[in-house]
């Protein structure tokens, strides 16, 4: 009998930990099997879901996001992004991004750094092609998870992990007035091993597909309707498709809120001061049965913005035949 308890621990600790990867990848992106960060102020981070807004839009901005989801429920995820873009030129667009996703006993963390080349469609249409590249690690921490056999020893109390390289491509159309974008995040389809002797896992970063796009009405001098959309694929599964409406005042205030299918109905809230520091807050209303046990998710989203046209200048799309797009 102990030699048989003795095979079992071997074989299923690897089995443990690739599983205990594979449920963090599902449900610390909201499940669905879509395995990147989940943002309900996407709008305002943009760049985060495709590296092709980079130099679009005549800023540095300096965005982070705080996600603390299904409040109430233990070892929830939550995720932590920091990103920064800015224009160089007129058609060069330079970014990178980090982030940090918990859930239980597992964290992933990430960064990539991306590059963008704008081309003049039309006078009043650009297009944007980029292309990044980072590393993403992968860590579950053995000495955090309890069973409810004291004397069980499937798992020990190491770190275990492993980073790999991460890549993307993007492209985004932008107009004054409308905007649409295409992401491939996660092109190089990397598995995730943790032990060095493993030959095979069933834990793989499957490429992903993003589609994003809104357009931007004026209901009068001082009140602009947005309504925006993100399209999430991975297969095999449905796609998550997340639809949104804002309403913002002088580009100064906003109030807005987004349907995620399948997962929860959020509402928003936000602030530009002095065309400088920008403030976002969005609540999360679950739909699932979890709402059984969460009170919901809170999503804090903080900026700096650097305005890099020289001031009494040509707006840049006199000057460029190209559009300005509002900020975010």
């Amino acid at each position: 009998m102990a030699m048989i308890q003795s095979t079992s621990f071997r074989v299923t600790r690897k089995t443990v930990y690739s599983t205990l990867l594979g449920l963090s990848l599902l449900i610390g992106s909201g499940a669905y099997a879509q395995q990147l960060p989940q943002l309900s102020q996407y709008a305002f981070n943009d760049y985060v879901h495709n590296p092709a807004v980079a130099g679009s839009r005549p800023a540095f901005e300096l965005r982070s996001s705080h996600r603390n989801q299904w409040v109430g429920i233990q070892d929830a995820p939550r995720t932590f992004t920091l990103s920064a873009i800015t224009p160089i030129g007129r058609k060069i667009g330079l970014g990178g991004w980090i982030y940090t996703d918990h859930t239980g006993p597992t964290r992933r963390t990430g960064m990539q750094l991306s590059f963008a080349y704008h081309f003049n469609l039309t006078a009043d249409l650009k297009l944007s092609l980029a292309l990044s590249g980072g590393a993403q690690q992968f860590l579950i921490d053995g000495s955090k998870i309890t069973f409810h056999d004291g004397n069980e020893t499937v798992i020990d109390d190491q770190v275990r992990g492993q980073i790999v390289p991460d890549f993307a491509f993007g492209a985004y159309a932008y107009h004054a007035k409308y905007w649409v974008g295409i992401s491939l995040p996660q092109t190089a389809q990397n598995k995730v091993y943790f032990f060095d002797a493993q030959t095979s896992t069933l834990n793989k970063l499957e490429d992903h597909y993003m589609l994003m796009g809104g357009y931007r009405f004026a209901l009068s001098d001082d009140f602009v309707f947005e309504p925006q959309a993100l399209v999430k694929y991975v297969s095999p599964v449905p796609a998550k498709i997340d639809l949104t409406a804002l309403i913002k005042y002088r580009n100064q205030l906003w109030v807005g809120a987004t349907w995620r299918s399948k997962d929860a109905i959020s509402v928003m809230l936000g602030a530009t001061v002095k065309s400088t520091f920008q403030f976002g807050y969005s609540y999360d209303i679950t739909t699932t049965n979890l709402n059984k046990y969460s009170s919901g998710t809170h999503e804090v989203m903080l900026a700096i913005l650097f305005n890099k046209e020289r001031p009494g200048a040509k707006p840049k799309a006199e000057t460029s035949g190209g559009p300005v797009p509002a900020m975010p």
